[in-house]
């Protein structure tokens, strides 16, 4: 609640330490730290790694921590190949001043929904917000979550002869 509070405590110990497992994990295969890395106590700092191998762990997997993997391309198309490759496709950001590649990215990105020039985690309630792929486990939202807490029945009545 302090307002000068910018990052806290992720959800628990073992979230903590997971995050911290899988960035020493893409360090030992080549990764650079360019910021963070390391928790204190349940705060793991905002992180940006940079040169990580697909294969490790913070880059296929669903972190949920503040870790940014940063990864530089010569061709959208090849970017938008990339994350569509991962099993993963939560939200995805992409920050670009190309309404066309803009609009490639929406059409194209296996992903829940495409913010552009802003982070992945936007969101306001009325928005539906979810997933794809094996981040598809329905959607957030005003409208959702109405729908989960109805039940939908029918009652048919027949008049008779």
């Amino acid at each position: 609640m302090d307002p000068e509070t910018d990052i806290g405590p992720m959800i628990d110990a073992a979230a903590v330490e997971r995050t911290g497992r899988w960035v020493d994990e893409a360090v030992a295969a080549g990764a650079r730290v360019l910021l963070g890395g390391k928790a204190s106590g349940t705060v793991f700092p905002p992180t940006i790694l940079t040169e990580v191998p697909t294969e490790a762990a913070i880059c296929s997997e669903e972190a949920f921590a503040p870790v940014v993997v940063a990864r530089p391309f010569d061709d959208f198309a090849e970017a938008v190949r990339g994350v569509n490759e991962g099993r993963f496709g939560l939200q995805a950001g992409v920050f670009t001043n190309d309404l066309a590649q803009s609009w490639a990215a929406f059409e194209e990105l296996a992903v829940g929904g495409v913010i552009i020039n802003d982070v992945p985690t936007y969101r306001i309630d009325h928005m539906p917000y979810g997933g794809s792929k094996d981040s598809g486990q329905g959607r957030e939202g005003v409208r959702y979550a109405i729908e989960d807490i109805t039940e939908i029945r029918i009652m048919v009545v027949a008049i008779p002869g």
